[in-house]
C-alpha cells in the first residue's frame, strides 16, 4: 500500500457525508480541499480535530479551501456525532463501505486496526496533492500548521 505523495493526482471518491448526501471529491475542482482523516468518531482527539475545522470555517473560506473530515464510521454514526459536537457546516464523510476504500486508495488505511491514520491531505484546485502529513494517533493536528500549508 503506497501512501499518496505530493504531486500525485488525488484519487476521486464518492462518499456519503453525515447528512447522507453523496460527496464527490472532483466536484470541488477550482477550490483547495483539505482531507482531514481521523481514526474513529466518538473519541476525544478526533472530536477536537473535527471541531477545529468547524471553528475555522471562515478562515478556510477566506483561502478558497473546503475542509472535509473523513473516517471509516457509517454516515448515521457521523450524523449523530456531528450533532453532539455542534458541527453544522463541515461535511464529515463516511468511508464505511467498501470499508475504508478511500483510505486504502490514499495509502492511509491501518490494516491491523481497521481504521485510517490520523492525517491531513491538502489538494490543490486541479486535484493534485500539495501536502500530506500523517500524525501519531494520539496527536491533535495543529490547525495553524494546516493554514501555513494552505497559504503556501
Amino acid at each position: 500500500m503506497k501512501q499518496i505523495t505530493v504531486g500525485d493526482l488525488a484519487p476521486d471518491f464518492v462518499l456519503k457525508d453525515n447528512r447522507g448526501q453523496e460527496i464527490r471529491l472532483s466536484d470541488y475542482r477550482g477550490k483547495k480541499v483539505l482531507l482531514s482523516w481521523h481514526p474513529l468518531a466518538w473519541t476525544k482527539v478526533c472530536a477536537e480535530q473535527m471541531k477545529s475545522l468547524e471553528d475555522n470555517l471562515a478562515k478556510f473560506d477566506q483561502y478558497n479551501t473546503v475542509p472535509l473530515g473523513l473516517s471509516i464510521d457509517s454516515y448515521p454514526c457521523k450524523n449523530a456525532w456531528a450533532k453532539e459536537l455542534g458541527i453544522a457546516e463541515v461535511k464529515l464523510l463516511a468511508d464505511f463501505w467498501p470499508h475504508g476504500q478511500a483510505a486504502l486508495d490514499y495509502g492511509l488505511f491501518r490494516d491491523v486496526e481497521g481504521f485510517s491514520e490520523r492525517a491531513n491531505v491538502l489538494i490543490d484546485e486541479n486535484g493534485k496533492v500539495l501536502w500530506v502529513k500523517v500524525y501519531p494517533i494520539p496527536e491533535l493536528p495543529d490547525i495553524n500548521e494546516v493554514f501555513d500549508q494552505i497559504k503556501g
